[in-house]
């Protein structure tokens, strides 16, 4: 329900008011403004006065606060205090539990179970012997079956030291068995994969920008270096962004010292900056080609249009999603808070990296963001007629434009796979055949495989036997087939990708799914391009 335009400017009175505790000197604010929160603290107090029903206050209070920030702008927000507490762990890079990633098999009547799907190496599970393929049928002595994923989090997160005991059964083991788990600090990692692939090519990929990702990046780097890398792939496609701060380190590695990274411009003391690299970086030479797509945003289109402007690397992709707002969480009295717009952040060159929108139409915006992220780009950039105003100029002389995101310097198709595997994957028909090979053979790969990404992709293959046990199961489930040879090879590597990951970890994925990712396969092909660009950047 969108509230009526005088009801956003007088819920301020909600925000500087009596109702949350905080006091604002009404010396410094405008008589306009003054004059409105009066009105609108008596009318609320009124309401919940003489309303003939009862009113929920605290809930009236949220959904006004909601109506106001919806009238500025799309991503000025409130967070319930539940969500401030998941942010942060999301932005710390980690938090405290039990170091497992799980999936909810579907039971009979919404009795979901919850299965193992990759155990952290090292983390207080591994050291607990949970396995991937487990499945937790209780915590502390109340029953898991049925359990919801909110559920999930609350029973098994809590405080490092702390201890929780599961109910374990595992496929092909009689019986069921107790175990006892220290919780402990579990890491987000935000370098999710990092891997040499093969011409000597490093490959990145950032999935967001946490406090932790300058620290993880500078290590992938200095490994990647040791290993012979001598040009790189960074990926940020699907990357939502984060702390503008950890865009900046990761810029840094890339560029010399004293040039422009971003500059934040806002109206209110202290949101104007200008942030540059300090240099020293380990990778300030090599070629680069940087991957974006619909859904890199915020602090993935600072390194974006950073490593643009200043014509260190290609841009390969689709047109990047334009958020260039700069929010500060200002904290409320009751735990929760407000993410509120004060500044824009603008590239090297000055160009606006924020999409325009309409006032009070973030739903219209938001569903435009949607269609996009999943295909609906529009014309190319190369064929709309940009205004001289929104042409701007590379370090190098190059033209690049401002209509919202950063514009790659080559589009490239999004990476549609064949519609038998895209079918596989709405059913999740691949995942449900590789957990039956685990709870099946999952001991014995375990102990060949140990975690050990070199020993898993010099000795596992999905076989062509694989493949047709896999046909089998698809036929079984109404898919038909069988599928053509490029789709049975997406297969082979979508299977192997989803065993690399109970197996090893997560970023295995990435290397066992590269030789299919049509994205990448294009982002290869412009290695001249990124090559004459580092050539042309160290010699200036």
């Amino acid at each position: 329900m969108r509230f009526p335009k005088p009801w956003p400017v007088a819920v301020l009175a909600l925000l500087v008011g009596v109702l949350l505790g905080i006091r604002v000197d009404a010396d410094l604010l405008s008589p306009d403004v003054t004059r409105a929160s009066r009105r609108v603290s008596e009318a609320f107090l009124m309401i919940n006065e003489r309303y003939v029903d009862g009113v929920d206050a605290d809930r009236l209070a949220e959904d006004a606060i909601r109506g106001m920030l919806d009238a500025l702008d799309p991503h000025s927000v409130y967070l319930p205090a539940d969500v401030i507490r998941a942010e942060n762990e999301r932005f710390d890079g980690g938090f405290e539990g039990i170091g497992v990633s799980y999936e909810l098999l579907e039971g009979p009547e919404g009795a979901d179970t919850l299965s193992v799907v990759t155990v952290m190496p090292g983390g207080p599970s591994e050291r607990a012997g949970l396995r991937t393929g487990d499945r937790i049928v209780a915590i502390d002595d109340s029953t898991a079956i049925g359990i919801v994923d909110e559920g999930v989090q609350r029973r098994l997160k809590g405080p490092r030291g702390s201890t929780v005991t599961v109910a374990v059964r595992r496929p092909g083991v009689a019986g069921e068995r107790r175990v006892d788990i220290v919780r402990d600090r579990v890491p987000l990692e935000t370098v999710e994969a990092a891997f040499l692939m093969p011409e000597a090519t490093g490959y990145v990929r950032i999935t967001r920008f946490a406090r932790t990702t300058g620290d993880e990046f500078r290590a992938a780097l200095s490994r990647l270096v040791e290993e012979g890398m001598e040009r790189l792939v960074l990926d940020l496609r699907g990357n939502p962004g984060g702390l503008m701060s950890a865009a900046v380190e990761v810029s840094d590695e890339f560029l010399r010292p004293g040039q422009r990274i971003v500059e934040q411009a806002g109206r209110s003391a202290g949101t104007t900056q200008t942030f540059s690299s300090r240099g020293g970086g380990r990778w300030e030479t090599g070629p680069v080609v940087v991957l974006v797509d619909a859904a890199s945003a915020s602090a993935s289109e600072i390194v974006a249009g950073a490593l643009q402007d200043h014509d260190r690397a290609v841009i390969v992709g689709r047109r990047t999603f334009g958020k260039g707002l700069v929010q500060n969480q200002i904290p409320l009295a009751d735990g929760s808070a407000i993410r509120l717009t004060v500044a824009r952040f603008l590239t090297p060159s000055g160009r606006l990296i924020q999409t325009p929108w309409e006032p009070g139409a973030g739903d219209a915006y938001r569903e435009e963001k949607q269609a996009r992220i999943h295909g609906a780009d529009g014309p190319p950039a190369d064929s709309v007629h940009v205004p001289d105003s929104l042409r701007y100029r590379t370090d190098a002389g190059r033209t690049v434009v401002a209509l919202g995101g950063i514009a790659p310097d080559f589009e490239v198709p999004d990476d549609t796979l064949t519609a038998y595997v895209r079918t596989v994957l709405r059913e999740g028909l691949e995942d449900r055949f590789v957990r039956e090979w685990i709870d099946r053979d999952g001991a014995g790969l375990a102990g060949r495989f140990g975690g050990d990404a070199a020993k898993f992709f010099a000795g596992f293959a999905v076989t062509d036997d694989d493949l047709a046990r896999f046909e089998a199961l698809a036929r079984s489930a109404g898919l038909g087939g069988p599928p053509d040879a490029t789709a049975r090879e997406e297969l082979r590597a979508l299977l192997l990708g989803r065993m690399a990951v109970r197996l090893v970890d997560r970023s295995a994925w990435y290397r066992a799914f590269a030789p299919q990712d049509r994205g990448l396969a294009y982002a290869l092909g412009y290695w001249r391009d990124a090559e004459r660009l580092a050539a042309g950047y160290t010699s200036r």
